[in-house]
């Protein structure tokens, strides 16, 4: 019973490190650039809100026009909750034509494209958005004030698609009343990662002078500006995390210490009869081990099935955050266990061997 109580102790402290974990990881994976990175966000100067950023979308030739341009897409983003919120609706506005140039790794695994170009309200939904919402191909739901019709369900290996809804950019122009020709921002993809920063300051500099001048970051650096209230929440977690670890510790030194000290005179018999102390220290180092793989694996695993299930997503300022667990996280989360369990039964093991035989004996 006490070690069943031990294992469920170690499970309940890695359920919420691998949590803790899961957050740190997806905002890593969102916001840490890589060299295959090759996407800009134009955005309006000193906007704090995608309904604050208003550009005139025939900016998108004047860009296209400047050397290692490779794709110009206009974009219309529209949200329900500019603030940071765990349930983020995101409509992004793309001309109908260009949506596999705007995102050609997208893979539609329910209804059709070709439903999609059909209707002027309709839209494909990231699978991680239908999942939290529980929409399927024909439903209609309506947020932040647009009504759309489901047309089908995208999967894709960016974040960032599978928790917004892809609608035709005229509909969401006037849907959300920005009015024809007028984005919220242009994604520009360039040919090469060497040319985001000299094509990042051609764009700035071309439109510096004009009515609305624009910000342009890559992708990733945008979202870690503009996510900066999740970047500084997520941040703190991390010491949920570490309570979580020395909470586990503290747990399983405990149990042994209460082990050790009901197998006193079992471990005097084991001894007087030649097992050597690094077998006793062993044999205590190898328990903790044990209850320390078994509760990081039940507490990993339930994690993991709990954070799929529920989907989860934050959100600011339109950029959503996807919180799902990978299998780094549940590597980590198994390993942790496990360290944790040998590290913790070192003292008990110390405490094990310390006693004199006849004392242990005689007690």
């Amino acid at each position: 019973m006490r070690s069943l109580l031990t294992v469920l102790g170690v499970a309940s402290g890695m359920f919420l490190f691998t949590a803790v974990e899961t957050l740190q990881r997806s905002l890593a994976r969102a916001t840490e650039a890589t060299a295959a990175d090759t996407t800009l966000v134009v955005y309006r100067e000193n906007r704090f809100c995608p309904s604050t950023s208003r550009l005139p979308e025939h900016y998108a030739e004047e860009i296209r026009r400047i050397n290692g341009v490779r794709e110009v897409i206009p974009v219309q983003v529209v949200v329900n909750n500019c603030g940071a919120s765990l349930d983020v609706v995101t409509f992004r506005g793309v001309p109908a034509d260009k949506l596999t140039r705007f995102a050609p790794e997208i893979e539609i695994i329910e209804g059709s494209e070709q439903e999609w170009l059909k209707r002027d309200d309709g839209a494909l939904l990231g699978e991680v958005f239908a999942q939290r919402r529980r929409l399927s191909p024909g439903d209609r739901f309506d947020a932040a004030g647009v009504t759309v019709t489901v047309s089908g369900i995208l999967r894709s290996p960016n974040a960032q698609d599978n928790n917004v809804a892809y609608v035709k950019l005229p509909f969401l122009q006037q849907a959300s009343r920005a009015g024809l020709g007028v984005v919220t921002q242009f994604n520009v993809r360039v040919r090469s990662a060497d040319d985001l920063g000299r094509v990042s300051e051609a764009i700035d500099d071309q439109f510096r002078s004009g009515q609305e001048p624009t910000d342009t970051r890559p992708e990733k650096a945008f979202f870690a500006e503009t996510a900066s209230e999740l970047v500084e929440l997520i941040g703190f977690t991390r010491w949920l995390g570490v309570g979580a670890v020395i909470a586990v510790a503290a747990l399983v030194a405990n149990a042994l210490l209460l082990v050790v000290r009901g197998r006193v005179k079992e471990n005097a018999v084991l001894r007087t009869l030649g097992y050597p102390g690094k077998a006793i220290a062993t044999l205590v180092v190898g328990e903790g081990g044990m209850l320390g793989l078994a509760g990081g694996a039940v507490g990993v695993g339930l994690a993991t099935a709990f954070l799929r299930w529920q989907s989860f997503t934050m959100g600011n300022e339109g950029q959503t955050l996807a919180i799902r667990p990978d299998l780094t996280v549940v590597g980590v989360g198994i390993a942790a266990g496990l360290l944790l369990g040998i590290f913790a039964s070192l003292w008990p093991a110390f405490q094990a061997i310390r006693q004199p035989i006849v004392h242990s004996l005689r007690h």
